[in-house]
């Protein structure tokens, strides 16, 4: 999309060192660069009165960006928002006394105050820091992809994923995710339910302002999948809105029927379910709408293991 305010950087041809030296050259031109010691920083952009805070790992960045520039600056350039883009050096959950400083002179500055809508935004450990510092502007709203609740074992002890960062400190200020998001206006917490341990964080977040959302067949990786269904966007524009309802939720998520590797997923799923019925209604659904090579030769195998009984009607809603 062509940028509507002029605001289009791209740093995809330069070298980790120089990448860096450009985040903090347009920082400093548009709004500021805040280095946060040795593993964060802060980069303000400013320009409409929706400011999105996102929360984003350097190579997240490098990873997902064609242009290499925090998901914020797409939001700048295509909507004409605002964005303080958080990067980390890893992950790190932003739990860092640098970073609780940087936020407490938000507060004290009225940062926040000088915007109509602020938005948290954040994947994974990301996502923790969405919601944890999410209370340094009360009334904001939050979007965060399976987010954990906070990596204290005597809370969360059964996941075992992170254990080399049980020793940080989850306790003390911006700590517990699921009672920082009491002063949100609306959280919409995205997950898939058959990731055990992301569901298991999600349900943490049981509040009266938050809406769990369920993606299943995603996997790990909800933020690379809804930036390949350039999902994302229309996200985050209904989560600025507060409207990202159930229907609305499920309107954009239907794109995952055109989306193959959330279709491999469901096939492998029902091949290792041994549900042949269901498979082939799949595969047969998948074949008539794109090119699928792969499903035309499993619905072909079934067929002739079944001597081609007709299967159910093409588009039936249980299968996707």
């Amino acid at each position: 999309m062509a940028a509507q305010n002029g605001f289009s950087p791209d740093f995809s041809e330069l070298a980790r060192g120089e990448w860096l030296a450009a985040l903090r050259a347009l920082g400093d031109e548009h709004g500021f660069a805040e280095p946060l010691g040795k593993r964060h920083a802060g980069i303000f952009v400013e320009d409409g009165d929706t400011l999105l805070v996102s929360f984003e790992t350097m190579s997240g960045i490098e990873a997902l960006s064609e242009t290499r520039t925090p998901l914020g600056f797409d939001m700048v350039r295509d909507f004409g928002w605002s964005s303080l883009s958080l990067l980390s050096h890893g992950d790190t959950w932003f739990r860092d006394p640098m970073v609780y400083g940087f936020f407490d002179q938000l507060i004290d500055d009225d940062f926040f105050d000088e915007f109509e809508t602020v938005i948290f935004y954040g994947a994974g450990p990301c996502g923790y820091a969405a919601a944890a510092y999410s209370v340094a502007s009360p009334g904001a709203r939050v979007l965060a992809l399976q987010p954990q609740a906070t990596l204290d074992p005597r809370v969360t002890e059964w996941d075992d994923r992170f254990t080399d960062h049980r020793r940080s400190d989850f306790t003390s200020r911006y700590g517990y995710a699921p009672e920082m998001v009491d002063a949100a206006d609306q959280v919409y917490v995205l997950y898939d339910p058959r990731e055990r341990l992301d569901a298991m964080h999600a349900a943490l977040f049981e509040r009266r302002n938050v809406a769990r959302y369920r993606m299943p067949f995603f996997g790990g990786a909800l933020q690379t999948d809804l930036r390949m269904l350039d999902l994302l966007p229309q996200m985050l524009q209904a989560t600025a809105e507060a409207s990202l309802t159930p229907d609305r939720f499920a309107a954009m998520f239907r794109g995952r029927r055109g989306y193959p590797p959330y279709l491999r997923k469901l096939l492998a799923h029902l091949d290792g379910e041994r549900r042949d019925l269901l498979t082939r209604m799949l595969c047969r659904n998948v074949s008539t709408r794109m090119n699928a090579p792969r499903f035309r030769r499993r619905l072909a195998q079934l067929e002739a293991e079944a001597g081609a009984t007709p299967t159910a009607p093409e588009d039936d809603p249980t299968v996707l």
